[in-house]
Parts: C-alpha cells; sequence; structure tokens
C-alpha cells in the first residue's frame, strides 16, 4: 500500500480525475481512497513512484510526497 500526497485537489471532480487515473496505470491492483480534505490517496500496487506521480501531473495535480503504509 501507498499514500499519495496530493496538492491541487479542489473538489470531487478533481478526485474522480485523479482516482481514473491511478485506476489506469499497469500494476494498479486497487484505489482504496482518494481524500479531498486530506489531499492525499492510498493505492494498493507495484507501479513504482515516478510512473504515479507522472499520471497524476498529467492530470494537472502535483504529488508532494509517497510514502509506504
Amino acid at each position: 500500500m501507498k499514500k499519495i500526497y496530493i496538492e491541487g485537489m479542489s473538489c470531487e471532480h478533481c478526485t474522480n480525475h485523479v482516482r481514473s487515473a491511478l485506476a489506469d496505470l499497469e500494476g494498479m491492483h486497487a484505489v482504496k481512497d482518494v481524500n479531498l480534505s486530506g489531499k492525499f490517496a492510498v493505492v494498493d500496487c507495484s507501479t513504482d513512484d515516478e510512473t504515479i506521480k507522472n499520471a497524476i501531473s498529467d492530470e494537472g495535480y502535483q504529488v508532494t510526497k509517497i510514502e509506504k503504509c
């Protein structure tokens, strides 16, 4: 499991974009949560951190940190 801290999300529409971008990644087993107020996502995946950062960046948001949880 990974916890991804994300800046730039301001509404539920934003969380849906992030959820969709993450779900489409190879190696993504499950998107457990995309939390607007906490500005994070929790995923179960074997996807490398750089690929995750790029997918979220492509949607217009910034990953500030990724940690294992």
